[in-house]
C-alpha cells in the first residue's frame, strides 16, 4: 500500500506516545486530522496538522460538543473501498477518505473519581464524537485501521515498515478491541447514572461489567484449565484488585481466590487481626493488641493448615512477626504494609508473595453487590455486610452470655460469615479453636470444629451461620464444654434447642441474621 496522502484522524484524550505515533505516520507520508487539544499538542511538536474544522467546512459549535459529527468525517470512515457507488458518492459531495481513526474518550471515569463531583460535570464529559467515530472505524475495519489503545502503535508502525499496510488479522483484532473499549466506556456511564436514581438496592434490567485483562495465569484450579486473571475497571483501592506485589512468583489462580478470601474476612475487624486461609476457608484466626500476638494466635488455632496458606494481617507488619512468619511455608502474605526491617528478613524467602493493599476508608462501601456465576446466566444480590452482633440479637435462654463471652460470640460470629456453609466456628474472643466448613449438615460441621478444638472448647463459644434444625449441636457442644451459643434462629424446632441449653446452662443468643456463604 502506498502510504503517501494516507489520511489519519487522531483526537485522543490519553495522549501517551501520540506524538510519536504521529511522527512516525507523518514520516511515512499520512497526512494528520485532528481536533482541539490533541491538534495543538501535534503542532507544538512540530507536525502539520489539517483541522477537522478545515476538513468539514464547518466550525466546531456547543462548546466542542459537535465537531467530528459530520458527513465529511464519517463518510470518509465508513465508505467501503471496493464499492464503486461509495466511491462515486465521495467524489459526488468531495469527500475523501480516512484511512486510520486513532481515538480514545473523554476521561469519564476519572472525572467521576473524583472526590466532590457534581452530575453536570459528569454528564460533560461523556464523549458523543468520539465513539462514534470509532464505532465507525470499527465497523469497516476493512478499510480503515481503528487503534483505541497506544500499547497497539508499535505494532501498527511494524507492519506497515514490513509490508505497506496493516493485515487482515491485526485490523480485526483491532476493531474488537475498539467495540470493547465503547462498550466498557458505556458501561461506566450506565452504572454511575443508576447510582442518581432514588430508589434504593435496585436492580437494573441489564447489567454490563467492565473488566480488563491483568495477566495469563499458569492455570485454573487445576492444571488442566486455562486461567487469567481480569480486574474490574477502575476498582476502588482496598480490594484484592488494587493489591500490589512487593517480591514473590506469581500468583496463581487459587493464590488470588485464597487472597480475597483472606483480605475480606480481615479487613472487617476494627482490631489487630491476623487470618489464615486455606481452600478459601478461615483455618486460623487471631486477634491481639499486637501483629506479632495476633499472628501467633492465628498460627496456634490450626498449625497444620496454615502450612502453604495465605496469610492477612491488617496492620503493618513488623521485623517480629516477620521472622515468625519466614519459619513456615507461606505461599502469600498480604497487609496494608511492610516495615523496612521485616522486607529485609523475607528477603531469605524470595519466592513468598508479599502484597499490600490499602485499608478501605469506608470498608462497608466498597461493593454493593455480590455476583455469582452460575451456567448460562449469574447471579446478582447484596454483599453480606452489617454487624456480627447485630441490635436486633436476642438472648432467649435462661442464662445471658457474660461480657467476655458477648465478645467471643461477636468475633467467632464474624468469622462463620466467611466460613463456606454449613459452617460452624468454635473460639474464644480473641481466637478460633476449630473451623467446621462446607458439610452437607450442620451436626457434621459441628463436630468437626470441636474435635479440632478438643480440649480448648472447654469454656469457649460456638457459631452458626444458620440455625439448627434439631438441638444435637448443641448436645454436642455441652459434651464439649461450650458455655455460650450464636446463631439466627428461625428453626420450628428453635425450642428444643433452646430447652437443650437451659439443661446444660449454655448461654444462646439469636441474631434473626443467615450467614451462608455457597
Amino acid at each position: 500500500m502506498d502510504q503517501k496522502n494516507k489520511v489519519a484522524l487522531i483526537s485522543v484524550s490519553n495522549k501517551d506516545g501520540i506524538l510519536e505515533f504521529a511522527s512516525q505516520l507523518d514520516k511515512r507520508g499520512w497526512r494528520i486530522v485532528s481536533t482541539g487539544g490533541t491538534a495543538r499538542l501535534l503542532e507544538e511538536g512540530g507536525l502539520s496538522v489539517t483541522k477537522v474544522s478545515e476538513l468539514t467546512g464547518f466550525p466546531e459549535i456547543l462548546g466542542g460538543r459537535v465537531k467530528s459529527l459530520h458527513p465529511r468525517i464519517h463518510g470518509g470512515i465508513l465508505a467501503r473501498r471496493h464499492l464503486s457507488e461509495d466511491q462515486q458518492d465521495l467524489d459526488k459531495q468531495g469527500i475523501e477518505c480516512i484511512d486510520m481513526v486513532v481515538t480514545n474518550l473523554y476521561p469519564f471515569v476519572e472525572t467521576i473519581s473524583r472526590e466532590g463531583v457534581n452530575w453536570e460535570e459528569a454528564v460533560e464529559n461523556i464523549d458523543i464524537g468520539g465513539p462514534a467515530m470509532v464505532r465507525a472505524a470499527a465497523k469497516n475495519f476493512r478499510d480503515v485501521v481503528v487503534l483505541v489503545n497506544p500499547k497497539s502503535y508499535e505494532k501498527v508502525l511494524e507492519e506497515l515498515d514490513t509490508s505497506g499496510d496493516v493485515s487482515f488479522a491485526t485490523r480485526s483484532k483491532l476493531s474488537a478491541e475498539a467495540f470493547a473499549h465503547t462498550a466498557e466506556y458505556d458501561s461506566f456511564i450506565t452504572q454511575y447514572l443508576y447510582t442518581l436514581q432514588e430508589e434504593e438496592n435496585a436492580f437494573p434490567d441489564s447489567v454490563i461489567l467492565p473488566f480488563r485483562k491483568s495477566q495469563e495465569l499458569r492455570y485454573g484450579e487445576n492444571p488442566q484449565q486455562k486461567a487469567a486473571f481480569y480486574k474490574r475497571a477502575a476498582a476502588p483501592e482496598g480490594t484484592v484488585a488494587t493489591a500490589y506485589k512487593l517480591q514473590g512468583k506469581e500468583l496463581s489462580f487459587n493464590n488470588i481466590n485464597d487472597l480475597d478470601a483472606a483480605w475480606e474476612l480481615v479487613k472487617e475487624f476494627d482490631e489487630t487481626a491476623v487470618v489464615a486461609v486455606k481452600h478459601a476457608n478461615p483455618c486460623g484466626v487471631g486477634m491481639a493488641k499486637t501483629v506479632l500476638d495476633s499472628y501467633q494466635k492465628a498460627y496456634e488455632a490450626d498449625p497444620v493448615s496454615i502450612f502453604g496458606g495465605i496469610v492477612a494481617v491488617n496492620r503493618e507488619i513488623d521485623a517480629a512477626t516477620a521472622n515468625l512468619m519466614k519459619e513456615i511455608f507461606l505461599e502469600v502474605v498480604v497487609a496494608p504494609s511492610f516495615e523496612k526491617e521485616a522486607l529485609e528478613i523475607f528477603e531469605a524467602k524470595p519466592d513468598v508473595r508479599l502484597l499490600t493493599i490499602p485499608l478501605p476508608n469506608d470498608k462497608n462501601q466498597l461493593e454493593a453487590w455480590d455476583y455469582k456465576k452460575i451456567s448460562g446466566g449469574m447471579l446478582i444480590q447484596e454483599i453480606d455486610g452489617g454487624s456480627a452482633y447485630p441490635e436486633e440479637s436476642e438472648v432467649v435462654t435462661e442464662r445471658a452470655p457474660t461480657e467476655e463471652e458477648i465478645r467471643a460470640l461477636a468475633f467467632n460470629q464474624m468469622v462463620v460469615k466467611h466460613v463456606k456453609s454449613n459452617a460452624i466456628v468454635v473460639g474464644t474472643s480473641q481466637q478460633t479453636l476449630g473451623v467446621g466448613a462446607g458439610q452437607m449438615n450442620r451436626i457434621g460441621s459441628a463436630r468437626i470444629a470441636l474435635e479440632h478444638a478438643g480440649e480448648k472448647a472447654r469454656g469457649a463459644v460456638l457459631a452458626s451461620d444458620a440455625f439448627f434444625p434439631f438441638s444435637d449441636t448443641v448436645e454436642e457442644a455441652a459434651r464439649a464444654g461450650v458455655t455460650a451459643i450464636i446463631q439466627p434462629g428461625g428453626s420450628l424446632k428453635d425450642q428444643e434447642s433452646i430447652d437443650a441449653c437451659n439443661r446444660h446452662g449454655i448461654a444462646m443468643v439469636f441474631t434473626r441474621r443467615r450467614h451462608f456463604k455457597h
